[in-house]
């Protein structure tokens, strides 16, 4: 087919979902006023339950899978961007609701682009991701109200994942305590290597179930939801933060307003969707003050988009520990 590319696409069949590469051309790109060859992308977890169909991500089938891209602008309607500048995506429905970033080129608009940083690559944006930019709005945030090594250790929870993993080293690097909370406990040798000055396992932790309990945390980035957010409620110490970025155990919550109004906790939604003033300044800050020292460590496999389908699986069963890195082209 001629000026076709490849793409992962997801088609809901027989109440399954299948993804299957495909041969499109830019008639089959949805409408943006900016063209961009894509170079990478990333699994996350929320890729694995929409290609899987585990959860209900994508809206309207077929779609191309892929919730963040990096690349080069290839043709552009806006001033904004010229051919050839080097550009990423996280936000505007990438995977859900309009075509993600499994795909060789990909259409655009201008207000759901990002313009890289001069010092950073397509590459080493996409090692970041979704997963390493929500944790730098996460950190940022905190420190906005008030966060500081001061107040004591951070807890992260969800902690060999993506946002967990890449949230250790940006605090860390801040002189932060973290400590790392996982139901992984043989990976604590990564936890530490990446920032962790000690591991929790998850499985051996009980839980306190009084309205205040002991104050413990700092503060925390709370990947998980449902009782462990629950629990970090009740054992933050005073004027800490919450980060509240995941629900992988539970979109529930059940405490009191008594860590609120008694200890001043405050609890932080973070979605990137909903701060588009602060992008730029989080790229930026990635590239500069807030900039990784492990991210070698932290990506633990790549592949390339042939090899993409047979990867989520894994995800789905709890087996990854780090970042996938998706090379394009």
């Amino acid at each position: 087919m001629k000026n076709s590319f490849t793409a992962l696409r997801v088609h809901r069949e027989n109440g399954k979902n299948q993804a299957k590469l495909e041969q499109l051309t830019e008639v089959d790109l949805p409408e943006g006023n900016v063209l961009v060859g894509v170079h990478y992308s990333t699994i996350n977890y929320k890729d694995a339950l929409g290609v899987t169909g585990k959860g209900p991500i994508i809206r309207e089938y077929p779609r191309v899978a892929g919730i963040d891209l990096s690349g080069e602008v290839l043709e552009s309607e806006d001033d904004r961007f010229k051919p050839g500048q080097q550009v990423a995506s996280l936000v505007g429905g990438l995977g859900e609701t309009r075509d993600g970033g499994y795909t060789e080129k990909s259409r655009i608009s201008a207000d759901n682009l990002q313009l890289l940083p001069d010092s950073m690559s397509t590459r080493t944006a996409m090692e970041l991701g979704t997963a390493g930019v929500t944790a730098a709005l996460a950190i940022y945030r905190m420190e906005e109200n008030g966060q500081h090594p001061d107040l004591g250790p951070i807890l992260v929870t969800g902690a060999t994942g993506g946002v967990g993993a890449i949230a250790i080293d940006l605090l860390s690097s801040r002189g932060y305590e973290v400590v790392a909370l996982s139901g992984k406990p043989e990976q604590s040798e990564f936890l530490k290597t990446v920032g962790a000055s000690s591991v929790i396992n998850r499985r051996e932790l009980e839980l306190e179930s009084r309205p205040l309990g002991r104050s413990t945390w700092g503060g925390a980035i709370d990947n998980l939801g449902g009782d462990i957010l629950s629990w970090l409620t009740r054992t933050t110490k005073p004027r800490g933060n919450i980060a509240s970025i995941g629900l992988a155990a539970s979109a529930d919550l059940q405490t009191t307003v008594m860590p609120f109004i008694l200890r001043g906790v405050s609890l932080l939604g973070i979605n990137l969707e909903f701060y588009p003033d602060l992008r730029k300044i989080i790229w930026e800050k990635l590239s500069s003050d807030m900039k990784p020292n492990h991210l070698n460590t932290i990506i633990t496999k790549e592949v390339t988009l042939n090899e993409l389908p047979t990867c989520f699986d894994a995800y789905i069963d709890g087996k990854v520990t780090g970042r996938t890195l998706v090379k394009i082209k």
